[in-house]
This record gives structure tokens, C-alpha cells and sequence, in this order.
């Protein structure tokens, strides 16, 4: 793959299909688990990141946006796709409504981030990540039940003992809300390296 700085212009973005499960499965599991790359979580965390089935299931949640940075034969949008991916983002939009206060409250889940290891630190993750959230915007808003008492909010978990990591989300206005968790030891999301480890949200508020 050619290292060279990346033309953050030429990064492209469309909704995943069934045929880019296994590039899919490929990219997680290497930026996730494997040592490359400045992302990774392989000193925490063992076993597989995402497996085939899983994918099809988020693919085929219509409430689920699965994202794709394809590699084409030209490195520009209007080139041949290659097959490989070189990065990805999902938004999971979540919209629960309280009977009793009839509140809504809105917000989009974004998770299953990742780029390539060879491209990481050209940007290209900021240009995929500004994408997802103008996405998620655009869709939290759409319906104008938003408020300033209830705004509409982006949200993501990221693992503890990742101090560089959560900074770089806190550049990109993202803060930590409170809401933390145990790192779930039941064998679907691999297996913690260390006890302490947790899940931390962190939060964005959408301007209206």
C-alpha cells in the first residue's frame, strides 16, 4: 500500500452490503486486535473483535448504518473498488421515548471505527469520523423533536487505560458523561488481558 500523505479530498464513504463482510471482518480484527496501527487494543483485549455473523446482523438492522472506505484502483471515488477496505464507522441510532414525561430522547451510537493501520495519522480517521457525525446529525434532526432541555447527542464507549485515545476524542468535543461499565467477560467481545478493565461513554452534544 502506498504510505504516501493520503489527498484527504479523495476519502469516500457508502453504506456496507453483504459482500464487504469479509473485508469487514478482516480490517476490525486487524486494527483491533492484532499490534499495528496506534488504535489498537491488543494489550487489553484478546480473542476476535467481530465475526461474520455479527456483521450481517448490523448490516441487515435497517436502523443500523454500517459505513465503508473502499480502496479503488485509482485511490479516487470514480476508480475500480479493489475489494479491500480501508476504513469503516458505524452509527446506531437510538430513539427512546419516555411515556410519562413525553420526552424523546435521542441519540446515535458510534462504534465499529477503524482505519487501515498503514493510513492511521494522515487524518483520514478525522474525515470519516466528521462524516458518521454530520450523518447522525442530519438524521437525529430530521424529526425536530430535539429541545435545548433534551438535545439530540452522539455517543461512543471506548476502554479504560486508553488515556490517548480518550484524548483524542476529547478534541473532537466528545466528554465523559459518568456512565461507565465492566468489561463484559462473557466470550462475545474477547477476552480482557486485565480485571479493571471498563467500557467509559463518552458524549457529544448536537447543536441544534
Amino acid at each position: 500500500m502506498n504510505k504516501d500523505h493520503i489527498n484527504r479530498e479523495s476519502i469516500f464513504l457508502r453504506q456496507a452490503e453483504a459482500d464487504d463482510i469479509g473485508a469487514l471482518e478482516q480490517l476490525l480484527n486487524r486494527c483491533y486486535r492484532e499490534t499495528e496501527g496506534w488504535t489498537n487494543e491488543a494489550d487489553l483485549v484478546g480473542g476476535i473483535r467481530i465475526t461474520q455473523t455479527e456483521l450481517a446482523s448490523i448490516i441487515a438492522n435497517p436502523k443500523h448504518y454500517l459505513f465503508v472506505y473502499p480502496k479503488t484502483t485509482t485511490g479516487e471515488r470514480d476508480g475500480d473498488e479493489t475489494g479491500e477496505l480501508l476504513g469503516c464507522i458505524a452509527v446506531d441510532m437510538k430513539v427512546n421515548t419516555d411515556a410519562n414525561k413525553n420526552v424523546s430522547n435521542k441519540k446515535a451510537y458510534i462504534g465499529m471505527f477503524a482505519v487501515h493501520p498503514e493510513l492511521q495519522g494522515q487524518g483520514v480517521g478525522n474525515v470519516i469520523l466528521q462524516a458518521a457525525e454530520t450523518f447522525a446529525e442530519r438524521h437525529l434532526q430530521s424529526d425536530g423533536q430535539a429541545s435545548d432541555k433534551n438535545p439530540a447527542r452522539l455517543t461512543m464507549s471506548i476502554l479504560s487505560h486508553r488515556p490517548e485515545l480518550l484524548s483524542y476524542y476529547q478534541r473532537r468535543g466528545y466528554q465523559l458523561n459518568g456512565n461507565k461499565m465492566p468489561f463484559p467477560d462473557d466470550g462475545n467481545n474477547g477476552e480482557p488481558k486485565r480485571q479493571d478493565l471498563e467500557l467509559l461513554e463518552l458524549e457529544k452534544i448536537i447543536n441544534s
